[in-house]
């Protein structure tokens, strides 16, 4: 169903259109439905460049840029119970106005070590209800990789630090992942 409604859709919005929205797409889709769904609703087509794992530009960048791995072995995920290296970790999102804000606010997080990166992505449009009318302004998404404990601390950072009245602050728990990425996220924040 979600192949279908996505191949409607192209057709109904300019190729450029999709392009420059294929990047927050791809974010969404990948932490909410997973990187193999997100491989099998796009289609293959000549203007998307999906980089999914049965790509072969995908195999070339993963194998030369990405993984020190010979191209037999596989990336192994672990689960977050049970390893001693890793602690709960989550994923926040919290929306910024536009792409000073985010640096300014991403900068003082990392800096703080309340989250060990933050993803800055841009071109999101947000509709939502503000005493009692509907707004629609342009926004950009801060993901944040962070341990778990430090989520009422990061709160607290983002309401002191932002410039809306009532920032959006939403997290996420990392169920598992990579055990080097997940021990970095660990090493680089702060108890």
């Amino acid at each position: 169903m979600a192949s279908s409604l996505f191949f409607r859709a192209s057709n109904l919005v300019s190729s450029a259109r999709i392009r420059r929205r294929i990047p927050l797409l791809g974010a969404f889709c990948v932490l909410g439905l997973g990187f193999p769904s997100l491989c099998s609703i796009l289609p293959s087509s000549s203007y998307l460049k999906t980089s999914c794992p049965q790509s072969p530009h995908f195999v070339h960048i993963e194998r030369s840029k990405f993984s020190t791995q010979s191209a037999d072995k596989t990336v192994q995920a672990v689960k977050m119970e049970g390893n001693s290296n890793i602690v709960p970790s989550i994923v926040v999102y919290v929306t910024v106005p536009n792409r000073e804000a985010g640096r300014k606010l991403a900068g003082s997080i990392v800096k703080e070590k309340l989250a060990a990166c933050v993803n800055i992505v841009p071109g999101l449009e947000s509709v939502y209800l503000w005493e009692g009318k509907i707004n629609s302004d342009p926004e950009e998404m801060l993901i944040i990789k962070t341990r778990q404990s430090l989520l009422e601390a990061l709160t607290e950072h983002v309401k002191a630090n932002h410039e809306y009245d009532v920032p959006e602050v939403i997290a996420l728990p990392i169920t598992g992942g990579s055990p080097q990425y997940l021990e970095w996220l660990k090493n680089s924040t702060r108890d």
